[in-house]
């Protein structure tokens, strides 16, 4: 909190590359290579882990985020309403989104919390007529985010664009495609200089598909 006296730096951004700065972000921040392979969410084993919440725990690069993804959604000329995904990947970027583009946010839950309004979705109630963003930060399979996909249509609500912070395959490209939804990764895995999930790890990205 600023006391009297205290002076705060407003930083003009107008010129900054968001997609760039965020791509940077994510190398330095959020990519680790590990001793051993981990289990990811989608089961797959990697060496390689991208903790996205942890990249974007500073205000200011979850900022450069949500910038970055509001302008790759506008430049495509995509408007929407709300934005938002299943918990825990989609949280934070939600809420910023919405401050950055003007947008409502909403949260997936994985499970209805059985108490009070039993709901499944929190936040912004969406329904039919509201045009959907959906986010996750990161996407191997595709798995989660295709839930949240499914949970938002069944409210009536449409997905406009997906977009996620970093897609470690090519899956989530082709479910979206196969339903005629503009997907936007703001990092692959052969920007990050990784292999692709579910290919051997001592293989080079471009040898493996990327």
């Amino acid at each position: 909190m600023s006391g009297p006296g205290s002076r705060v730096t407003v930083v003009d951004d107008a010129d900054v590359d968001h997609s760039a700065e965020l791509l940077r972000i994510l190398r330095d921040t959020g990519l680790k290579k590990l001793d051993e392979a981990v289990q990811l969410a989608s089961g797959e084993m990697s060496q390689y882990f991208i903790d996205g919440k942890e990249s974007l725990s500073a205000g200011a690069d979850l900022r450069t985020a949500a910038q970055a993804i509001t302008e790759r959604v506008e430049a495509a000329q995509i408007p929407f309403d709300a934005v938002g995904g299943l918990t825990l990947g989609a949280d934070a970027l939600a809420a910023a989104i919405a401050v950055v583009s003007g947008s409502q946010w909403f949260i997936v839950r994985k499970e209805p919390k059985n108490r009070g309004t039993n709901r499944l979705v929190e936040g912004k109630q969406i329904a039919s007529g509201d045009r959907v963003l959906l986010i996750d930060d990161v996407v191997t399979t595709g798995g989660s985010i295709l839930r949240a996909f499914e949970a938002v249509e069944d409210t009536g609500a449409r997905v406009v664009a997906a977009a996620t912070l970093v897609d470690r395959g090519d899956r989530a490209r082709q479910v979206f495609g196969e339903r005629s939804v503009p997907y936007f990764p703001m990092a692959t895995y052969s920007e990050l200089g990784i292999p692709p999930v579910g290919i051997a790890e001592g293989v080079a990205p471009h040898l493996a598909g990327g």
